[in-house]
């Protein structure tokens, strides 16, 4: 339990987790997590996927571009990834490596989430080779942990998709460094603490603050809906315990996905959780309700480098026990975007 304190200075933390979509959206939202973050890991499920070493690089330029737009020029640095798919093949991988810009290979299963339809459909079966030249060059696996098969109950997606397919790759490839992504069970923390070899795992500020009620308070709460979809309250503990912890195998993820109200509040709205706005202040009110402030530095700013192979950052950030009130939306080319928990209050700021 750490002390009580009212100013923390960490590291400049990084995001190994995030959306910023392209074009106008991009351009909208990316400030909002320059302000906050070194370096972040850019999801590439766009329309169409980032599935090659040269859309990486040309999604680089337009990402570096809007940046050039912004007060934070030369203060972020956007680390690509590629979207694996049946027809990925290994000399692709190579490529990539060898780019010196794209940080990982994404995992969709196909249909798991947002713009996922192309993604693999059976893991070993279709990406061996692939698998097997990532684990040669070093190149991070990074999984959507969850399983899509209909018959599955959607709240034990994550504990299937460990037995039919975390364990079964890992035996094969036991070598291959993987990230679990945005983990949200308390049998994936186990997972990823007991497992052999290079795994690690991304945590959202959602899922350490939120347990399933959410979803539900005074109605269906469209903003609250993300895939994975927040899980019972065991499992948020266990997640605070996990990121909380003295393991080096958890860090900070966002998974901060911008959609428009219009395109999360109608019949089949979309997943994804605002976050790249505040993302700081949440997981300092998650580690503090933990009484574990002394943990945030590791989890934001030291264990995600390490498991990367990159430096720490340079410069720090000053979080205070201010009180932060989450604006009720924000814009977004043109329309309004709203942050999770729109509207509360966190009990603290970042002040620089």
């Amino acid at each position: 339990m750490s002390p009580t304190v009212d100013t923390l200075v960490i590291r400049r933390p990084d995001d190994w987790h995030l959306h910023l979509r392209d074009g106008a959206v991009l351009e909208s939202v990316l400030g909002h997590t320059a302000a906050q973050f070194d370096r972040a890991i850019v999801m590439p499920n766009l329309t169409p996927p980032v599935t090659a070493t040269a859309q990486a690089l040309a999604y680089r330029e337009r990402i570096l571009s809007a940046l050039a737009k912004t007060e934070y020029v030369g203060k972020f640095e956007p680390l690509m990834t590629l979207y694996l798919t049946d027809n990925t093949q290994p000399e692709e991988i190579v490529r990539a490596k060898e780019s010196g810009v794209v940080h990982g290979v994404k995992l969709y299963p196909a249909g798991a989430t947002t713009n996922s339809d192309a993604g693999v459909t059976d893991l070993l079966k279709n990406c061996s080779r692939v698998l097997a030249q990532m684990q040669e060059s070093g190149m991070p696996l990074l999984m959507h942990g969850e399983v899509t098969d209909p018959s599955i109950d959607l709240f034990d997606r994550e504990a299937v998709f460990i037995e039919r397919v975390m364990i079964p790759m890992r035996k094969a490839f036991p070598e291959l460094k993987v990230v679990f992504e945005h983990l949200t069970t308390a049998e994936g923390a186990a997972y990823v603490s007991q497992a052999e070899g290079p795994v690690a795992a991304t945590i959202t500020a959602h899922h350490l603050l939120y347990n399933r009620n959410a979803l539900f308070q005074g109605g269906l709460q469209p903003h609250w809906y993300c895939l994975p979809v927040l899980k019972r309250e065991k499992h948020r503990q266990a997640l605070v315990d996990a990121a909380t912890s003295d393991s080096n195998r958890f860090f900070l993820g966002t998974d901060s996905a911008p959609h428009s109200r219009s395109r999360k509040e109608q019949s089949c709205g979309c997943a994804g959780c605002y976050t790249a706005l505040h993302a700081m202040e949440l997981y300092a009110s998650a580690f503090d309700k933990a009484g574990r402030l002394d943990r945030l530095e590791a989890f934001a700013s030291l264990n995600g480098p390490a498991f990367y192979g990159l430096p720490v950052n340079e410069g720090t950030m000053t979080l205070q026990r201010r009180q932060f009130t989450i604006p009720e939306s924000v814009e977004m080319a043109g329309e309004p975007l709203i942050p999770l928990a729109a509207g509360q209050a966190l009990d603290w700021s970042v002040v620089s």
